[in-house]
């Protein structure tokens, strides 16, 4: 069989953003299109409902861990391009957001309120993949959307599926009394992270790292798992994988979670990812 075509659905963010930056420089020839993520849509609240949400449940001090892997790459990406010129980056692909970079690729984008919503669909019925990729993505797919591409959905998930079900894996994992973290690479199904594993790989990430710099990592590591999933389509070898027993699904974190991890002197961010935040829409 040949290389599917893929449409790459994505909530570009400081975990994911040079990992994916790269898949799609990598894959431009095999991208179809390029879904991108509204954060701020306004079916989840617009950006003042959410920080209310999380202010409710997770208290202030989940609000610098925001502020890093989302806030300040997407409040910096408009100024890209100037900054990428002061720091000598140029065109490099690690430091161009994805939109940019899709443009000059000439990959088609489509910012996505609702993945399930007419635009999509229409972006399917125009671009016909063959493939849907999440890779970092904040939506949840129906059934009839994933319809849509005959070889169904993949997922790339920063954790050891099926622990850490939900949107901050790594968070989870080093709450744990002994961490451990990995990538998941499953089936795309309308329960969340609950797909067949197809392929996975634990990681032992040096003491003292961050749920954000871990997340960084796995990112990266899967997407060269994702490379080898893809070559299977490809080559007609994938096996089925294996639909594991779900756990329970891991939220956003409490108060009580994130008191425990201070007490234990493990970080959501530290000085480093700030400054990772900081030089992602900037340096390669």
């Amino acid at each position: 069989m040949t290389r599917p075509r893929i449409a790459l659905f994505v909530l570009e963010a400081l975990p994911n953003a040079r990992a994916v930056r790269r898949f799609v420089r990598d894959h431009a020839e095999d991208i179809a299109f390029v879904g991108l993520s509204n954060a701020e849509r306004p079916s989840s609240g617009g950006l003042s409902g959410q920080v209310r949400r999380h202010l409710a449940r997770s208290g202030p001090a989940f609000l610098p861990y925001l502020a890093v892997n989302f806030g300040l790459p997407d409040l910096l990406a408009p100024a890209s391009g100037l900054l990428r010129r002061l720091t000598g980056a140029g065109d490099a692909t690690t430091a161009t957001p994805l939109k940019a970079l899709c443009r000059t690729l000439g990959i088609p984008t489509l910012r996505i309120d609702d993945v399930n919503g007419p635009d999509a669909a229409r972006a399917f019925e125009a671009h016909a993949p063959d493939l849907i990729v999440a890779f970092h993505f904040d939506q949840i797919f129906s059934a009839a959307t994933l319809s849509l591409a005959p070889l169904g959905g993949l997922n790339l998930h920063p954790g050891l599926l099926p622990r850490h079900r939900g949107p901050v894996p790594t968070i989870h994992a080093l709450a744990e009394e002994n961490p451990a973290f990995g990538v998941t690479i499953h089936r795309l199904t309308p329960a969340i992270d609950a797909g067949a594993i197809l392929a996975q790989e634990a990681s032992d990430l040096p003491s003292g790292t961050t749920a954000t710099r871990a997340a960084i990592l796995l990112h990266e590591r899967g997407r060269i798992l994702l490379d080898r999933v893809l070559d299977e389509i490809a080559s007609d070898t994938l096996k089925e994988g294996i639909t594991p027993e779900a756990l329970p699904y891991c939220h956003f974190p409490d108060r009580a979670l994130l008191t425990r991890l201070a007490s234990q002197g493990r970080k959501l961010i530290d000085s480093a990812d700030l400054r990772a935040a900081l030089g992602v829409n900037a340096k390669a």
